[in-house]
């Protein structure tokens, strides 16, 4: 499939530089997939869109200050993004500039050497433990912002901003976005509403946020992303799937977990749940587990984007898959994009769902 069929132009001040205060007062459209119908709310009227008949799943992991600056021995400056831990003394990263194996690089308090390269990924070993790096970096590192991003905000309140109010789990060089926009006053709120919330943990990394820049998706290489699930989380979603209740995805993250751990029976297997996935999902997928997907606005040709348009695309619904632009999802960026809707992390917010009838309708088809 052409990488160019999931292309649109977005205008470049609608690209949000920092996050709406408070953060459920963002803008939320609300699409329905089955019948087309495509409504603007704010974040904070979640509330009113759910019912106890409802599970939110949301991705707790959280970002650490994963991009810092060095030196070479022969005096060159570098930047080092670090991606994913290896061993306890390895990162995979990337840099810039690009760097030889044999490398030496200075930081602040500590070195690393290049010990391997493939292509853009290097492998560096540092003199440090993966414990006492992660403790040098919450003094030396930056939070590792996307470059469509340009805040003049305080390294400080960068770290506060770019980062979920639930963040548990340290591990992600970028923010499950989706859940920026749940504030610890809404959750609770929901909660006591008896609305069912769980968690999972997938580290975010190259993964979900490479550009593809292969001709066709199935050339593109999706690096491989560490994720976690507790097996009672697991026991009570198959328990809640069982029951009829919708499945609500928080974060194109929280998806690719459950569809990894999905099997044909719209059941999650519990014999895998400490592993690694580079899942990639483009039409014509057929989700497995999720029934709604909570989600920021994408960028072109990402494969993101490719998640939602197949989210909303044949066999998921009756409308098969042609381009971006004429499916669902790109009628609603559209719709987005004429309405001033705020783009990317730190941008607005859309709920891809189905009605209760729907799924009623569903379930009594399955066992007619």
């Amino acid at each position: 499939m052409k990488t160019s069929l999931f292309d649109y132009h977005l205008p470049e001040n609608l690209i949000a530089n920092s996050p709406i205060s408070p953060r459920d007062h963002s803008k939320l459209m609300v699409v329905n997939r089955k019948t087309g119908k495509i409504e603007h709310k704010h974040f904070f009227d979640i509330a009113d869109l759910l019912t106890k008949n409802d599970v939110l799943v949301l991705n707790k992991t959280k970002v650490f200050p994963a991009r810092i600056y060095g030196k070479k021995d022969t005096g060159g400056k570098v930047e080092i993004l670090l991606n994913k831990n290896t061993d306890n003394y390895s990162w995979e990263a990337l840099s810039k500039p690009g760097l030889n194996v044999g490398t030496k690089v200075n930081f602040d308090g500590f070195r690393a050497e290049v010990i391997g390269r493939d292509s853009e990924i290097h492998n560096f070993k540092f003199n440090l433990s993966k414990g006492k790096l992660l403790e040098s970096l919450q003094t030396v590192g930056v939070t590792p912002l996307p470059p469509y991003i340009h805040s003049t905000e305080k390294e400080e309140d960068i770290r506060k901003e770019y980062q979920t109010t639930y963040a548990k789990d340290l591990g992600s060089v970028a923010a499950p976005t989706a859940g920026f926009h749940f504030t610890k006053e809404l959750l609770k709120k929901l909660i006591d509403k008896g609305i069912q919330i769980e968690y999972v943990t997938l580290h975010v990394g190259l993964g979900t946020f490479a550009p593809i820049k292969t001709e066709t998706l199935e050339d593109h290489n999706m690096h491989s992303e560490f994720f976690f699930v507790e097996k009672e989380t697991i026991e009570r979603l198959n328990k809640a799937k069982e029951l009829g209740k919708r499945i609500i995805s928080v974060g194109t993250t929280s998806t690719r977990v459950l569809e990894s751990l999905a099997n044909d029976d719209s059941r999650l297997d519990t014999s895998n749940l400490d592993a690694s996935t580079n899942i990639f999902i483009y039409p014509p997928y057929k989700f497995k587990f999720v029934d709604a997907l909570i989600t920021n606005f994408h960028l072109p040709k990402s494969t993101l984007l490719a998640l939602i348009s197949t989210f909303v695309s044949f066999p998921n619904t009756k409308k098969k898959f042609v381009n971006f632009k004429k499916s669902l999802s790109g009628k609603a960026y559209d719709e987005a994009i004429k309405s001033n809707y705020r783009f990317y992390s730190f941008g607005d917010s859309m709920f891809i769902t189905t009605n209760h009838l729907h799924k009623l309708l569903e379930r009594l088809s399955a066992w007619a």
